[in-house]
């Protein structure tokens, strides 16, 4: 999948340096619940296990040929929200010097076109820490809606539950 932009591509374990090098950024994981990278090492891992499915891509710049996020979906059993059958939850981040150029809209624009058109799913949840709603904005920009639920998410750093806002995008409308 690509765009004039970028490309959506698997990841690949040469890409942990380049991982590593956004992922441990101090603003970037946090926003999205995770500890910021500790070494190249540690990128690599994520590389193999959470990076590693077949829903999962690399957001690749075509003008440098580096990874600069990350975006993907999980189905029932792997997401953090209770999704059905023919769903899933959408997930992204951008590196903090891409932010605010539309990349992650973009982004998620040609993988809700892929998950709609070519896997044939019913609806797109997503979530957001209240505290960064410009990632609320671009799934607005994208077409989810609120669903008016309130939860708490459990912070993967830190160990407390920090309030999400679910979202949602239902194919027909």
């Amino acid at each position: 999948m690509e765009t004039d932009r970028f490309l959506l591509r698997p990841w690949r374990e040469s890409d942990a340096e380049a991982l590593f090098k956004y992922a441990s950024d101090p603003d970037v994981g946090p926003r999205a619940g995770w500890e910021p990278h500790k070494n190249v090492e540690e990128s690599l891992q994520i590389i193999r296990t959470i990076f590693g499915g077949d829903h999962m891509w690399a957001i690749e710049l075509k003008e440098t040929g580096e990874p600069i996020g990350c975006i993907g979906y999980l189905l029932k059993g792997e997401s953090n929200i209770n999704v059905g059958e023919n769903e899933a939850e959408a997930g992204y981040w951008i590196a903090k010097p891409y932010w605010n150029k539309g990349i992650c809209t973009e982004a998620l624009k040609l993988m809700i076109d892929y998950c709609f058109n070519e896997k044939h799913l019913d609806v797109l949840w997503s979530d957001f820490f209240i505290n960064n709603p410009a990632s609320g904005r671009v799934m607005e920009k994208c077409g989810f809606r609120e669903t008016g639920e309130m939860r708490y998410c459990e912070n993967l750093y830190g160990g407390s539950k920090r309030p999400v806002k679910v979202m949602r995008l239902c194919r027909n409308g």
